[in-house]
């Protein structure tokens, strides 16, 4: 693993007014947020940061994101923002990118299967 130099720790830019609230708690679902209190810094990329050093942080905030209680929250709340920067829900900004194209892409196939299927109940 490559070593990265020491830089200071920045807090994460967790939502405060637009997240959602979980459905079977009454707090908002980023209040459980491992990254709330843990290694923050990981999450959004230095100015100029080597891509190596980009690689490895990104993997060390996945590492994070994967014991997080609210991972598949978090993922949403950047996905539905949509967040363009850092690391969310265990996905880097260009991840969640490749999602919501798959998303849109399914979101058309579906739209014309069941247009194709209305034409074919009609006739």
């Amino acid at each position: 693993m490559l070593q990265m130099p020491h830089q200071p720790l920045r807090v994460a830019a967790v939502p405060t007014q637009r997240a959602p609230v979980r459905e079977d708690e009454a707090g908002p679902w980023h209040a459980e947020a491992v990254c709330r209190r843990d290694e923050a810094g990981l999450f959004f990329a230095p100015s100029k940061e080597p891509t190596a050093a980009r690689l490895s942080r990104e993997e060390a905030a996945k590492r994070v994101c994967a014991r997080c209680p609210v991972m598949v929250e978090c993922r949403e709340h950047a996905l539905l923002q949509p967040e363009p920067y850092g690391v969310w829900g265990g996905l880097t900004a260009a991840e969640r990118r490749v999602v919501l194209a798959r998303r849109r892409r399914r979101e058309v196939e579906l739209r014309k299967a069941t247009a194709a299927e209305r034409v074919a109940q009609a006739g």
